[in-house]
């Protein structure tokens, strides 16, 4: 197997104790076996640090924070103590197929891509697929970026050797939009693989089931991150607004 350099997982969790063995898991498994899988454990109080614990593998590092300080703290910590040619996410309620990290090195290498991102799957609480997925966009330009996020993130990888490290916003949620449009900026349009490569778990009370603060979130990327001005930041939201109603429902097959 081709050798491409070594992936940074980073993995934030708060009680996280249902789901992130078997996250762990499907990256213990992974066909391309050189990665670092750095978990932050965000002060859970419950038996997260102790799931954790359980693996014995020297790849995987754990990060423990004394006080809950939310996903985008956590997520920076680890993409500071990465010392990956790539760093990729993963969070402790989703999960990666076996040939993910292979198949996206490989076509990143292929394409001379400095990121990339695939298409991927919904499951339920239970793990039981919802035979949905999420497609991806070929290409990905910044202004395409820039209405609504087509990054799944528990998909998106991108190059340190050819970016550096690149950072979440300080936002507590919708960071990962936010980081995926600075690494569009910086390394152009980002491409995408039409093949199914994760799965992501539907939970109920997540952020996306929650209409009213996801505008809220969404605002401040346009706003707090971009620095637009409040006109204009409104402009982008009635974008938003649009490309949600008119692009998302064909981003998703239905695999029934």
């Amino acid at each position: 197997m081709q050798e491409y350099g070594l992936v940074s997982v980073i993995m934030p969790a708060y009680n996280a104790e249902t789901f992130i063995a078997e996250a762990i898991q499907s990256v213990i498994d992974q066909s391309y076996s050189n990665w670092e899988l750095i978990i932050v454990n965000d002060a859970s109080t419950d038996a997260t640090e102790k799931v954790i614990s359980a693996f014995f593998d020297d790849r995987i590092s754990m990060i423990s924070l004394k006080q809950n300080q939310g996903t985008h703290i956590s997520r920076n910590k680890a993409i500071q103590s990465a010392s990956g040619n790539f760093i990729a996410f993963l969070d402790a309620d989703d999960l990666w197929k076996r040939e993910k990290l292979q198949k996206q090195l490989a076509f990143m290498d292929e394409n001379s891509a400095s990121a990339c991102f695939s298409s991927y799957e919904l499951i339920d609480e239970q793990g039981i697929e919802l035979n949905k997925k999420i497609e991806a966009f070929p290409v990905l330009e910044f202004q395409k970026l820039l209405k609504a996020n087509y990054v799944g993130n528990l998909t998106g990888i991108y190059s340190v050797e050819k970016l550096g490290k690149i950072a979440v916003p300080d936002l507590r949620k919708r960071q990962d939009w936010g980081l995926w449009l600075e690494v569009v900026k910086k390394g152009g349009a980002m491409l995408g693989i039409n093949e199914s490569l994760a799965y992501y778990r539907v939970r109920k009370g997540s952020i996306s089931s929650k209409k009213l603060p996801m505008l809220k979130y969404n605002f401040n990327i346009y706003h707090k991150v971009l620095k637009f001005n409040k006109i204009r930041s409104l402009y982008y939201m009635l974008i938003f607004l649009k490309e949600q109603l008119l692009v998302k429902p064909k981003q998703t097959k239905d695999l029934n």
